[in-house]
């Protein structure tokens, strides 16, 4: 069984003219992450102020990155090895954006695999059951979080991963096809 905790940043809202600037995706198999993958784009267009006060990204730090086209087909195939895809936000933003990305590239899009949101499910994170920033979720699970860090695709999964293990772990995260004893097993 392998588990992909992915995130991404990029230029803007989910919209055709957006792109994705930053994605890595962590692979875990029973729990350990085994392998990853870390890469600033180049968007071949501005990157909006509203998403640059987010991530602090600017187009400078992209200059001489490779472009989507080049760095799609990777994203495409780690997805395809992964059983299960676990992002923060991801059914409502990472997965549309990444998907719309690899069909403009004349790729099949996001492979169909079970995916789990743990903005979604992490209701149980927050007094009020509201959907968790990732900041509550760690809060919530023991794992420390790092505000100078965060917006950081490579450290919102690391953090997310870790909440999401605790998660399965003490019962209160349940994913698609898995249960607590395949995921350490897996």
């Amino acid at each position: 069984m392998i588990v992909a905790a992915l995130d991404i940043e990029t230029t803007g809202l989910l919209a055709p003219d957006h792109r994705i600037i930053e994605v890595y995706i962590a692979l875990y198999r029973k729990g350990k992450k085994v392998w990853s993958y870390d890469q600033r784009i180049d968007p071949q267009r501005a990157i909006s102020a509203d998403a640059q006060r987010v991530h602090g990204i600017s187009n400078a730090d992209l200059f001489g990155k490779p472009t989507w086209d080049d760095v799609g087909p990777a994203v495409h195939g780690v997805l395809q090895r992964a059983d299960l895809f676990v992002w923060h936000n991801g059914d409502e933003f990472d997965g549309p954006f990444i998907d719309q990305e690899l069909k403009r590239i004349g790729l099949p899009g996001l492979p169909p695999k079970p995916s789990f949101d743990t903005m979604v499910h992490g209701v149980w994170a927050t007094p009020d059951g509201k959907k968790p920033r990732l900041e509550e979720l760690c809060f919530a699970c023991g794992v420390e979080y790092d505000k100078a860090k965060a917006h950081a695709a490579y450290y919102d999964v690391e953090v997310m991963a870790e909440c999401f293990f605790r998660g399965v772990e003490w019962g209160f995260f349940s994913p698609p096809t898995l249960v607590e004893g395949n995921l350490k097993a897996a």
